[in-house]
């Protein structure tokens, strides 16, 4: 009942909304004359704000047309070079002839759309060759397309390397650290030639006894049954994945909401300071922001149980006992793939220490083909976004993957 309980919530907020939408435009219009007074700006302020906490946020769009390279313009066009069920590899390919190495972003399934990482495909461009897993909303897969898991989760991982090819590099953003990290173990177990040539696995949970949080709290907290019975619901009649069971969006929505509310309903009141104030930049990037961060997808509740159990309360990879497909995944097979680590020192997610614990997991990697960064003054969103990501983070990887691109190697030991 859960999930018609929220839908039924947005229908009957509907007239609500509506009435805020007219009364922005109303006094927003340059005919209306109380548009230009402060008493109208402060009206057009307060029904904005009842719009956008009534609205239900869709995908958003990548939007990223153009990098710049060097001096010029580069055209980018986004193409689908995979398609998958529950996920495609999309492609951001730029109008080039430039041989810069192949990157694989894998984004978060954790309530999220892919295009959370927007900003971090956008630094990456101007250098690299990218590619992102864009994972779907599963209330929209019919429940005949089959299950989701964590299983199916680095099934998929290996599929999308073994299509990019040989040398590529794979980076894992949070949650997907540890699929990721499963996936490179699984492929040098079978001395696989498609091996990425580096990975690089940013604020995700490797191993969360390394540094508890109140993330990790709650999932240790509760059983398996108390979050199958809480927090999972159907999806129901009326949308494509029609009983599929799924941890709802909206939910998880919540649990961030709630971890940081007094920043949120500050950032909130600033926003209606803004707009009575005029200052429309700031309106803009508060805008941007939270049309990103309200916009959710579901997930398949067997993933989201199964990553549970797996990562959060057995801890299964760190203590050597993860098995996929009922095959053991060992860490200390990669020999090949480049390993670095970033975290963040302010992260409340995954907090400093638990990704930088896959180094002691990869016991046969060399030194040579080991790094860690641990980024002062940043949380867990200031990894991959904004202005330390680019200009503290991003260089560090940039380098890291230049000097394990076999490629770059090969054709600089040739001339």
């Amino acid at each position: 009942m859960l999930y018609q309980l929220y839908d039924l919530r947005h229908v009957a907020l509907t007239p609500l909304r509506l009435m805020a939408e007219a009364t922005v435009t109303a006094f927003q219009n340059p005919f209306v004359p109380a548009a230009f007074t402060k008493a109208g700006r402060v009206v057009a302020a307060g029904a904005e704000l009842v719009e956008r906490s009534t609205r239900r946020y869709g995908k958003p769009l990548w939007g990223l047309k153009t990098t710049r390279i060097g001096e010029d313009s580069v055209a980018v066009t986004e193409r689908i070079a995979l398609h998958k069920p529950f996920g495609s590899l999309l492609h951001f390919q730029r109008a080039t002839d430039r041989q810069d190495p192949r990157i694989l972003v894998v984004a978060p399934m954790s309530g999220h759309y892919a295009t959370l990482l927007r900003g971090t495909v956008e630094a990456l461009l101007p250098d690299h060759d990218v590619y992102i897993t864009d994972w779907e909303d599963c209330r929209r897969i019919p429940l005949a397309r089959g299950r989701f898991d964590l299983d199916a989760y680095i099934e998929y991982v290996i599929a999308f390397l073994h299509h990019l090819g040989p040398n590529t590099h794979v980076i894992a953003v949070c949650q997907p650290v540890v699929p990721v990290m499963a996936a490179v173990s699984l492929m040098a177990q079978d001395d696989d030639p498609g091996q990425p040539a580096s990975m690089t696995l940013m604020g995700g949970p490797i191993d969360t006894r390394a540094a508890p949080t109140q993330v990790t709290r709650l999932a240790e907290a509760r059983t398996l049954t108390w979050f199958e019975r809480h927090v999972i619901s159907t999806v129901p009649a009326y949308y494509p994945g029609a009983l599929r069971r799924v941890y709802p969006g909206f939910v998880q929505l919540s649990g961030f909401m709630s971890m940081n509310l007094d920043r949120h309903v500050g950032e909130h009141v600033k926003l209606f300071q803004h707009l009575v104030q005029g200052d429309g930049d700031s309106a803009s990037s508060h805008r941007r922001f939270y049309d990103e961060y309200l916009s959710v997808m579901d997930l398949p509740a067997e993933f989201y149980l199964q990553t549970i159990a797996t990562v959060f309360q057995e801890h299964l990879l760190p203590r050597g006992l993860m098995r996929w497909r009922g095959n053991p995944v060992d860490p200390g097979a990669i020999r090949k793939t480049a390993l670095m680590t970033v975290e963040g020192e302010l992260d409340d997610i995954s907090a400093p220490g638990q990704t930088r614990a896959a180094h002691a997991l990869c016991t046969n990697l060399p030194a040579a083909l080991q790094a860690d960064h641990m980024q002062q003054g940043v949380g867990h969103y200031g990894i991959f976004n904004g202005r330390r990501w680019r200009d503290q983070i991003l260089p560090r990887i940039h380098a890291f993957i230049r000097s394990h691109d076999h490629e770059r190697s090969t054709s600089a030991a040739t001339a």
